[in-house]
């Protein structure tokens, strides 16, 4: 069974910073990408890394603050966050897919994890 659990989420000051973690069980994917969704809003892209490790992605609005990376012997991705905002309040989902390269899109991903909470006080 493929399981997608994120954690690492909470309440942090402007300026902060927190590390996500999404550690995947069940199967090995080719790429991990992580997505946001504030209330009343759609989810959103954040970042997302394929296999290799030359092409992360990232949203123009996280660029230069949020790295993604990968440790391949846990089966996890992390989303580090710093110089954290108000706006980057949202609840923070976890996706995978089969394919190395990583995606944008939501559409693009077969599993999700249930999502953790980031709060970002001004």
């Amino acid at each position: 069974q493929v399981q997608l659990v994120e954690s690492g989420g909470g309440l942090v000051q402007a300026g902060g910073s927190l590390r996500l973690s999404c550690a995947a069980s069940g199967r090995t994917f080719g790429s991990m990408g992580w997505f946001r969704q504030a209330p009343g809003k759609e989810r959103e892209f954040v970042a997302a890394r394929g296999w290799s490790a030359s092409n992360p992605a990232y949203a123009d609005s996280v660029k230069g603050r949020f790295t993604i990376s990968r440790d391949y012997t846990k089966n996890t991705v992390y989303l580090q966050m710093n110089s954290l905002k108000a706006e980057d309040t949202a609840v923070y989902y976890c996706a995978a897919r089969p394919s190395q390269w990583g995606s944008g899109d939501l559409k693009d991903y077969d599993y999700w994890g249930q999502g953790t909470q980031v709060t970002v006080s001004s």
